[in-house]
């Protein structure tokens, strides 16, 4: 892929939305299977992923909206239905390649946007820096789960405390969640730094990765996208992604690591249920 030039366009848009709704989809299934009373489960419905991860889960959202086949009311109506049962609102990650008419009728349904993330994106090459010999990153067997959890929840948990509830659970889902290798980085053999990574389709979609607070400035961020491109370039992916805020230094992390944005998105929710058509 070296030198191919990768045009932000709709091909490549969908490619991106089907592969982050293929990770949160996953999210569902896993916590499914270890949850039975969750009720988490998924569908697609008008080309979009449509996914309950539970009330208030990040992962409760839809992806891919009018990127597939065009929204129509009546599409929208059977994917507000099945937030709606479910107790919990409808949201959705809209790229904007999905086209006014998609903007026009969330617009019309009582949407407004409420955040603005950027996708970024660049080509998989296998890293060439070697990595510190006081570093060692692996991807992270079943009876690592609980360690990976509690390394990830320590190095989110400092700045995002309101996030520790969602930490404690997603080492476990990460554990049975398919083709979501979990990578787990210590330095001079102590567990300092988390990441992780989805594949789907070509696609290396690279989950946020923490570092503990007492390790941080020596490389472990470095060391592990390095590990997560290896991996991805030896299972044949093509294409890397990353989701940020607009602006964020994780942005900013990221171009500084090759890559760059293909489209800046916005979440949709709707503000309240209108009142019944007909």
């Amino acid at each position: 892929m070296k030198g191919t030039v990768i045009f932000s366009d709709l091909a490549l848009s969908q490619r991106l939305e089907r592969a982050e709704g293929f990770a949160c989809a996953q999210f569902a299934v896993a916590r499914s299977r270890l949850f039975p009373s969750s009720g988490a489960e998924w569908m697609e419905c008008a080309g979009s992923t449509v996914v309950f991860d539970g009330v208030e889960w990040p992962a409760t959202q839809t992806f891919g909206l009018g990127l597939f086949e065009e929204l129509t009311p009546s599409a929208l109506d059977t994917i507000e239905r099945f937030f709606l049962d479910r107790c919990t609102t409808p949201m959705h990650e809209v790229s904007p390649m999905a086209g006014a008419q998609t903007l026009d009728l969330l617009c019309a349904r009582n949407y407004r946007p409420f955040e603005i993330s950027n996708v970024l994106y660049r080509s998989v090459e296998e890293p060439c820096a070697a990595t510190p010999d006081n570093i060692r990153v692996h991807v992270i067997g079943a009876q690592e789960a609980d360690l990976w959890s509690n390394v990830n929840a320590r190095g989110w948990a400092h700045d995002h405390p309101e996030y520790e509830d969602f930490l404690k659970t997603t080492g476990q889902l990460l554990a049975v969640r398919q083709d979501s290798p979990c990578f787990l980085a210590e330095v001079d053999g102590q567990p300092a730094a988390a990441g992780g990574l989805c594949l789907h389709r070509g696609i290396a979609l690279f989950a946020g990765a923490a570092t503990v607070t007492e390790y941080r400035y020596r490389g472990l961020q470095a060391a592990l996208l390095e590990a997560r491109m290896r991996y991805a370039f030896e299972y044949g992916c093509d294409l890397a992604m990353m989701v940020a805020l607009a602006g964020s230094n994780s942005q900013r992390n990221a171009e500084r690591k090759g890559f760059r944005v293909a489209y800046t998105r916005l979440k949709w929710k709707l503000m309240s249920e209108l009142p019944a058509r007909g």
